[in-house]
């Protein structure tokens, strides 16, 4: 069963409307804005918290709770909501859609997260390399101002309130929320060790809560039609509402659709990425939640649901939802050591792990891709992706391991097959 149009909360994902305030208000944003904010921070937060709604970034925190951790009053320094708009996960283009043609929704839905945790201000950090994207939402910002909808007694809720966009510089690594928050205050983005956590020290050493694109952009709709609406959506309890999806790879029509959480992954690929590239007997394996997420073979695909547990269960993940489809032309432990060099790349060098860690995978990656390796260095290979998963201060070290996992875990046959073959090759040399 497909996502019913009625529920769909993007309805302008693909540009065809408006990304203009006038065009915005007339599909539902913006409207009695000041009537939520009447009904008081308590009541969002419980809202949030009813709905179900987990972080839309990768991780999957429940939102609602997150909003909760901050401070229940206002003391010396000010609150901050910061959204995450560096959206530099290789496989993943959802939140630039949003920001290209809904824009406004998420302006809106700083002014409402922003109210509940008392914030004033709101900083929206985006990667450089979003250009368009970034000056479509300072037009949005521009309009909501002149609208009255931002700025003093914005929306006429008596709450002040401004949003500023700030443009990264293309870093991977800043889309980790502290080296986004250290970046943001000017200095090298490298991640921070916690605790603190930003809610009781982030920005400016204040409080602050940091919150993916996509979580933030659903949060009016959802306290319009209700926690409960969002909730019903989904799986199951844990499991709520629709998600943007991003199709990529072998198939017959790449897009990013906004469906229920918990759709098969044959159904999302089948129904609206054009099947995969020669059929689905075609398929060799996908990456089912940005390239972080260890891969999955087909025999799992054929079943898999595309939501946080379903996807936990057979040692992958939903991560940012960007499916990455690979039929059986691709050489996938050349696709795997390619992703090995994006994380070598990518890493601040901050933990020893991480910096002399993905180094010495990668290298050990271009070898397997040849086949100039032993069998028994595929399970040194893994015992080192284990030392460096869980071993660094944030999650790139663990996103370098991942996909060397899957890649062992499922297809070890093919990596075998390749050193055997090289071993005849030098042998009749």
């Amino acid at each position: 069963m497909l996502l019913e149009d009625k529920d769909r909360i993007f309805t302008n994902l693909y540009g065809h409307g408006d990304a203009g305030l006038k065009g915005a208000q007339a599909r539902g944003d913006w409207d009695n804005t000041k009537d939520i904010l009447a009904k008081g921070r308590d009541w969002i937060i419980d809202e949030m918290k009813k709905s179900g709604l987990r972080g839309r970034g990768g991780a999957g925190f429940p939102t609602g709770m997150k909003w909760s951790f901050m401070p229940k009053e206002l003391k010396d320094k000010p609150h901050y909501l910061v959204v995450n708009a560096d959206e530099s996960e290789p496989g993943t283009c959802k939140d630039r859609e949003i920001m290209r043609h809904d824009p406004h929704k998420l302006i809106e839905g700083c002014l409402i997260a922003g109210f509940a945790m008392q914030a004033h201000h709101a900083f929206i950090y985006i990667r450089g390399e979003f250009y368009d994207e970034g000056s479509e939402v300072v037009k949005a910002i521009e309009e909501a101002r002149a609208a009255g909808l931002l700025g003093k007694n914005a929306a006429g809720s008596g709450w002040d309130f401004d949003v500023t966009l700030h443009r990264g510089a293309g870093a991977y690594i800043c889309g980790e929320e502290t080296a986004l928050l250290e970046s943001l205050e000017g200095k090298k983005g490298q991640p921070r060790n916690k605790p603190p956590f930003p809610a009781g020290a982030g920005l400016y050493s204040a409080p602050t809560t940091i919150n993916n694109v996509e979580s933030i952009a659903v949060v009016p709709t959802i306290l319009r039609r209700g926690g409960a609406w969002f909730a019903g959506l989904g799986k199951d309890e844990k499991n709520t509402g629709t998600k943007l999806f991003c199709l990529l790879g072998h198939i017959g029509t790449p897009c990013v659709v906004e469906e229920e959480m918990g759709i098969s992954l044959r159904d999302l690929i089948d129904q609206h990425g054009g099947g995969v590239r020669g059929g689905w007997d075609n398929l060799l394996a996908v990456i089912p939640g940005g390239a972080s997420c260890p891969v999955i073979p087909k025999s799992v695909c054929d079943t898999v649901l595309m939501d946080f547990d379903s996807l936990r269960a057979v040692q992958s993940g939903l991560g940012t939802a960007g499916v990455i489809v690979m039929d059986k032309s691709t050489d996938i432990v050349y696709a795997i050591c390619r992703l090995a060099q994006f994380y070598m790349h990518e890493s601040c060098g901050q933990c020893t792990p991480c910096r002399e860690g993905t180094g010495w995978m990668w290298r050990v990656m271009t070898r397997m891709v040849k086949g100039q390796a032993t069998i028994e260095e595929i399970d040194m290979l893994y015992d080192v992706t284990k030392e460096i998963e869980g071993h660094t201060i944030c999650a790139l070290g663990d996103a370098a391991a991942w996909p060397i996992q899957g890649l062992i875990r499922h297809f070890r046959p093919e990596m075998e097959r390749r050193i055997l073959d090289y071993r005849k090759i030098a042998k009749a040399a």
